[in-house]
């Protein structure tokens, strides 16, 4: 729960229709503050698409999102931004003519970085540049790309470019992340060193991870939920989701 008794994520009964076929149907789900969630699902369960419904890329048809506290069921996505959401997608959604450093310079919200004062002035614009800057350098480091500031984003290996996306959605220091399949496409060695980022942002985020591969999403936090045909068939701690009839056979498991 958040300091004001509220969690940090509630969605009530939401639900989408594509061409009148059911991607999402009535879907509930509440994450509290200091927690972590993965959500899993075979392909084409509606991971994705509920994602969209909350960061707003995609109106509801029916139901109700509240972001710590607050009402953004029908909220732009600044508004939702504003809040403290970022996320990351499936797809890199990087600036691949630019480096490293002007990819993450471009991420960072003027908000974060306004000073008293008159914002006109040469000292604010110093101070502004300044901060941002340093917040770069503290990202950098944190998703070990020290070594690649000026690098061309269209140079990078792919894992790397995972590792910036990373950067990008931490660099303004939100309040929830959500992570689109952040493993999708890397090697194992990137994979591992992915692992390590994520889980020691979840020691400190709230986030919310859709993932692919059921291993690693288990190991990641205690909460899960899961989704098949747009609807949640299981909630739990990870031992009680691989012993759950319904999950083992969507996933095959003996």
């Amino acid at each position: 729960m958040t300091k004001e008794g509220k969690p940090a994520l509630t969605v009530r009964s939401l639900s989408k229709s594509f061409g009148g076929v059911k991607a999402i149907d009535n879907v509930s789900l509440t994450l509290d503050a200091g927690c972590s969630r993965v959500l899993i699902g075979p392909n084409g369960a509606g991971k994705t698409t509920l994602f969209n419904l909350i960061t707003g890329e995609i109106p509801m048809d029916e139901g109700e999102i509240y972001l710590f506290g607050v009402d953004i069921s029908q909220a732009k996505i600044q508004k939702r931004s504003e809040l403290g959401l970022t996320r990351t997608y499936q797809i890199s959604n990087l600036f691949k003519e630019l480096t490293v450093e002007e990819n993450l310079y471009l991420s960072l919200k003027d908000k974060q970085w306004n000073s008293q004062g008159d914002f006109s002035s040469l000292w604010t614009s110093w101070m502004k540049s300044y901060k941002r800057v340093q917040r770069i350098e503290e990202v950098l480091a944190s998703v070990g790309l020290e070594g690649k500031r000026q690098t061309l984003v269209s140079s990078l290996a792919h894992g790397e470019q995972r590792q910036l996306e990373l950067g990008m959605a931490i660099s303004s220091n939100p309040r929830i992340i959500f992570f689109d399949e952040p493993m999708a496409g890397l090697s194992p060695n990137e994979r591992v060193f992915m692992g390590k980022l994520i889980r020691k942002l979840a020691a400190e985020k709230i986030i919310l991870v859709i993932e692919h591969d059921m291993d690693f999403a288990l190991s990641l936090t205690d909460d899960v939920t899961v989704l098949d045909h747009g609807r949640v068939i299981a909630e739990g701690r990870p031992e009680e989701i691989k012993s759950n009839p319904e999950v083992k056979k969507i996933y095959k498991l003996g």
